[in-house]
């Protein structure tokens, strides 16, 4: 039977005509193919040992295995058997330092002279090593998770103020449902550009999926593991704010992200050659002109279906999204810091100092900042909140004060000035002279102080007359009024009255000077 086998189902047209008495070249006419086919069948046929009723009964594959049952070299089980028996120390040997099949093959010959030739063992090494590599088709449910990566190789464009020219990487998604993608670029793959990029393609997918599937990035997983990967802190933040959950792939294992690695690919062909000729000079113009390139891909029928990736998306998927949070996603940082003696804690990266209440000092502090708030937390309970500053200084809640740091905090002329007209009219005038003294203001409150300890400690009218004295003499220093208090000298008050000079002659004019 050499040449190309005939179908099956013209096989049992031969035997059914054989079986009603036809001639070998009335078969062959009625057929279409030669006398002698028909010969060589029916001798095949005689071999079987098979009611003709039998064979009828198979259907075409599994005749045409009867009909044509291979190499008579695979019969040869025992043969067969030995290299089966090997071939899983082969798959070791192969992945050992330069072994290749040549050697393999030279150590198996000489050890069973009547193996296989070089093309067999080879052929049959191949086909044990293709069983290791089976895939399996993953059957996606709409809204069920987000496939994300980075692409192997960037985009690029002009600074034009330097010319020099800035790569950029390619952050890639698709929905595996609707393989509908995404694409941005962005300066690097640090967690703020991973984070950027997922609140991006959240955005423009108007919702969120079930889940979120990540390579092992740096920005996604802090340690790799087949079953229990750590989760990078920040992303598992992003993933709680937007109700999702985080699922890295396995490590070397890209099938568990095929399509997007696919997407990938295709990107590589609409994107970026179509592309490949324009010139940008930022990176906002460049995602626009990639953006548009995008939406043709998902806006272009897909190959074998009568729908584009835009369509199964709008009509099937979308509805199956999550909704969006109300509030943006802001990175969050974490500290733990101790509350120093003037109760503030310091945020190194900021250089700022921040408040805490005064009943914290010595007690280890949880810090939370994002790019605009800086939460305090100890002992589970939140006990501050400040706007981050990122210079140096002090951000101070006066509450957090205790009596004598709020005093100090709220000196000033005002204060002073309030204190002493609650006490008496003629110690405010007394407090106004005092700060029409040209001299360092921490002096003067002082001084300011030191009146107010001495209006409390002294008899009010005793009080009244030394600020008249003092008044009088223009002399305001707590000194001088202390002395005045301890030598009881308003009872020894005089009036120094001026007394005119007599008339006299010996007076001399101002021509005297001329």
């Amino acid at each position: 039977m050499a040449g190309k086998p005939k179908n099956m189902s013209q096989i049992k047209q031969l035997l059914r005509m054989y079986s009603q008495g036809h001639g070998k070249q009335t078969i062959a006419k009625r057929l279409g193919i030669s006398k002698n086919t028909v010969k060589s069948y029916l001798s095949k046929f005689g071999e079987l040992h098979k009611e003709i009723d039998e064979l009828l009964a198979f259907s075409e594959p599994g005749l045409e295995k009867l009909f044509f049952a291979g190499n008579p070299s695979y019969k040869e089980r025992n043969r067969y058997e030995i290299l089966q028996d090997l071939l899983p120390h082969y798959e070791q040997e192969l992945k050992r330092r330069g072994v290749n099949r040549q050697l393999l093959w030279d150590e198996y010959i000489s050890s069973n002279p009547e193996g296989y030739s070089r093309s067999q063992f080879c052929y049959h090494l191949q086909q044990h090593l293709n069983t290791k590599k089976s895939s399996m088709v993953l059957a996606h449910t709409p809204g069920e998770c987000l496939y994300v990566d980075f692409a192997g190789k960037k985009m690029s464009y002009v600074d034009h103020q330097t010319g020099e020219i800035i790569e950029c990487e390619v952050f890639v998604a698709c929905l595996p449902y609707s393989d509908y993608g995404f694409v941005l670029a962005v300066p690097s793959q640090k967690s703020e550009d991973f984070i950027f990029c997922l609140k991006e393609c959240l955005s423009f997918l108007g919702g969120v999926p079930k889940a979120i599937v990540t390579d092992n990035l740096k920005s996604a997983v802090v340690k790799t593991d087949r079953y229990e990967p750590d989760i990078n802190r920040v992303l598992e933040d992003f993933a709680n704010h937007y109700g999702t959950t985080i699922c890295p792939a396995r490590a070397y294992k890209p099938q568990d992200k095929a399509l997007v690695e696919n997407t990938v690919k295709l990107i590589y062909n609409r994107v970026y050659a179509r592309l490949r000729n324009d010139t940008f000079f930022d990176i906002h113009s460049l995602n626009r002109a990639m953006h548009e390139k995008m939406l043709l891909h998902n806006q272009t029928r897909m190959q074998e279906k009568p729908y584009c990736r835009e369509e199964i998306f709008m009509s099937h998927e979308k509805a199956h999204l999550s909704a969006l949070p109300e509030f943006n996603f802001e990175i969050k940082l974490y500290k733990e810091l101790k509350v120093a003696k003037n109760n503030h804690i310091q945020l190194k990266p900021d250089n700022h100092y921040y408040s805490v209440p005064y009943t914290c000092i010595g007690k280890t502090a949880k810090v939370i900042y994002t790019r605009s708030l800086v939460s305090i937390f100890i002992d589970g309970q939140q006990v501050a909140v400040h706007n981050r500053i990122k210079s140096f200084g002090y951000s101070t809640v006066k509450e957090h004060l205790c009596s004598t740091h709020k005093h100090y905090l709220e000196r000033s002329p005002d204060y002073y000035k309030n204190k002493a007209k609650a006490h008496s009219q003629v110690f405010m005038e007394l407090v106004e002279c005092v700060f029409r003294q040209n001299k360092y203001p921490e002096q003067l409150y002082r001084s300011c102080d030191g009146l107010l300890r001495l209006a409390r400690q002294t008899d009010k009218e005793i009080f009244e007359e030394i600020c008249q004295i003092a008044i009088q003499h223009s002399c305001y220093s707590y000194k001088f009024l202390l002395n005045l208090v301890e030598n009881n000298m308003t009872k020894h008050q005089y009036k120094n009255t001026l007394k005119p000079l007599p008339e006299h002659q010996n007076i001399r004019g101002k021509e005297q000077y001329q």
